[in-house]
């Protein structure tokens, strides 16, 4: 979904960082090979995120919502020198596939893989976070936030995902629109709630930058 003219919004990534060759061979082998290659955060979204890290230079990360990689390897550029990156998915077919680009990269040490329900998974990992990233399954969404707010640290960042949906949350809904109905749950949440403070962004899909008070 474009919130501003084509023409400038080719502008806008023209005048930003260059995507890196690693991510550039990763998009173009996920749009080869794999489905639904539009949820590829892609070069722009990826450099917001890698600089979003960059600023906060996070110890620990965790991501919902791996697909191939893409975005966990602009993440992970933020990180500290010991740093670790957790980063979960439900799809066993593009473990292999996110592990071979992981290892390609400089970060491959310090990304760990966990394949399973992220709703189970996370309660198992004994850690906080400086920096959590949600892009998974949209009715969860509400989920994921009650099982990390507590796990993020003070003046941590959540940064969550579609959150405009295609425009569907100004729009009327149908009772079936799962998706829909949850985002708008989830909108609402990041609003009230008073462990954090929230911004939320008109890029690409919709990106909502949330900090831990």
């Amino acid at each position: 979904m474009h919130f501003i003219p084509e023409a400038l919004d080719e502008y806008v990534v023209a005048h930003t960082e260059d995507e890196p060759e690693l991510l550039q061979q990763l998009t173009r082998e996920t749009f080869q090979k794999i489905l639904q290659p539009r949820m590829l955060s892609g070069h722009y979204q990826g450099r917001l995120l890698s600089m979003i890290s960059k600023i906060i230079n996070p110890k620990s990360i965790l991501e919902i919502g791996t697909y191939t990689g893409y975005s966990a390897l602009c993440l992970a550029e933020g990180l500290q020198e010991h740093g670790v990156l957790h980063t979960i998915d439900i799809n066993e077919e593009l473990v292999d596939f996110q592990r071979k680009y992981f290892d390609i990269s400089p970060y491959g040490s310090q990304i760990h893989q966990h394949l399973g329900d992220a709703t189970e998974i996370i309660p198992e990992l004994d850690l906080t976070y400086d920096l959590v990233f949600i892009d998974a399954d949209k009715p969860n969404y509400v989920n994921y936030f009650h099982l990390i707010v507590d796990r993020l640290n003070k003046g941590g960042i959540l940064l969550s995902d579609n959150v405009l949906w295609s425009g569907k949350v100004i729009q009327q809904v149908k009772e079936d629109d799962l998706s829909t109905l949850a985002l708008l749950e989830y909108n609402k949440l990041l609003k009230e709630d008073k462990r954090i403070e929230t911004v939320l962004l008109p890029i690409r899909d919709g990106l909502t930058i949330s900090r831990k008070l």
